[in-house]
């Protein structure tokens, strides 16, 4: 009996810590997480067991500080003079961010930019599998992308009800967004990775990452002139 009380104590006091990691990460440093991981399975490839932080950070144009902020989430703590166990610290980001598992994903838009997804092989590589896409367009209903059937729409909630997806992802038109992401949400979907510029409402448990490309080529152009004035500067 008291053994059980003292596992279950554990149990819960390791819960409570790892969520508690969970809630202190920020988006930068998530975003930052598979990059890492690349340039460590790059050297575990070659035969390197540790690293340091200096050349991931070489490696990735990004100060050291952050690097080591970073990995310390991960509970890896590297040795003077030798650096990260590169094992423990691929361990512990795919840990942090789901990536050693399986995430099945449905994509909705079997368009440029559906297509093109598919065809990525980045996603598989990190743990996420794209099961099917789906579209409205009956000329595309039925064909194969990338190793991908795709579906009708309609058929959405029949595949949902088969496998568990957990990720829907919109790369569709801005006008069935939201109908489309209600959908999405009644059939289970926990989350949504939206490509559309449609700000979408979803219940509090659902989750919804929106990429804005023209915000980030905003982004973009700004830190171009910022670059452009800082070389005339110099010369």
């Amino acid at each position: 009996m008291e053994t059980n009380s003292w596992a279950n104590k554990t149990f819960n006091e390791t819960k409570a810590s790892s969520e508690s990691l969970l809630k202190e990460l920020r988006l930068p440093t998530i975003r930052r997480f598979p990059k890492y991981l690349r340039v460590l399975w790059d050297l575990s490839s070659l035969g390197r067991d540790f690293v340091s932080s200096d050349k991931i950070a070489n490696e990735l144009n990004i100060d050291p500080i952050t690097v080591r902020k970073d990995l310390a989430f991960t509970g890896v703590i590297g040795k003077p003079r030798i650096g990260y166990s590169i094992p423990l610290l691929i361990n512990g980001i795919e840990q942090l961010i789901q990536s050693n598992g399986q995430t099945n994903i449905l994509l909705i838009g079997a368009g440029n930019l559906g297509r093109a997804l598919l065809g990525y092989g980045g996603l598989e590589k990190h743990g996420y599998n794209i099961v099917a896409a789906f579209d409205s367009d009956l000329n595309k209903v039925g064909t194969t992308i990338h190793n991908k059937q795709v579906y009708n729409i309609e058929q959405l909630t029949e595949i949902t009800e088969k496998v568990n997806i957990e990720i829907g992802v919109l790369c569709i038109p801005e006008d069935v967004a939201q109908k489309t992401a209600t959908f999405l949400v009644k059939a289970g979907i926990k989350a949504i990775w939206n490509f559309t510029n449609t700000e979408l409402k979803v219940p509090e448990h659902v989750t919804v990452l929106s990429e804005d490309l023209a915000s980030s080529l905003a982004v973009l152009s700004v830190n171009m002139k910022r670059n452009s004035n800082k070389k005339a500067k110099e010369e």
